[in-house]
């Protein structure tokens, strides 16, 4: 396999990944959505319990890092599919296999990551 082809499936196993993901999170939303709404589902006085309230703000706060990470790997998709996919949009160098491997939405050089505080 090439190592071009290998991104791509990279890309697109990350993106299915991260939607199933979000998917999973919607539910879990609704369902505590439903248990709020719920008179007996009170566990605001439970102290060994954690709150809805915590709960709703956990699944909140996780599945707007998912979502954030679909439109990453959207915008790379896109990169992929305009041929720059790889190219560090700071300094126009190839960014490194091992970081693209490790990060498939990477866009730019480990370099002007740091310099870019990311």
């Amino acid at each position: 396999m090439t190592l071009a082809a290998e991104h791509g499936i990279l890309l697109r196993d990350s993106r299915a990944d991260a939607r199933a993901r979000l998917t999973a999170l919607d539910v879990a939303i609704a369902e505590l959505r439903v248990e709020r709404g719920v008179d007996v589902a009170d566990d605001e006085h439970d102290p060994e319990g954690v709150t809805l309230s915590v709960e709703w703000g956990r699944l909140t706060g996780l599945r707007a890092a998912a979502e954030r990470e679909v439109a990453e790997l959207d915008d790379a998709l896109a990169r992929w599919d305009a041929g720059t996919y790889g190219i560090c949009v700071d300094c126009g160098r190839r960014i490194p296999v091992e970081r693209l491997r490790a990060r498939p939405a990477a866009t730019r050089c480990v370099a002007c990551a740091e310099r870019a505080g990311e």
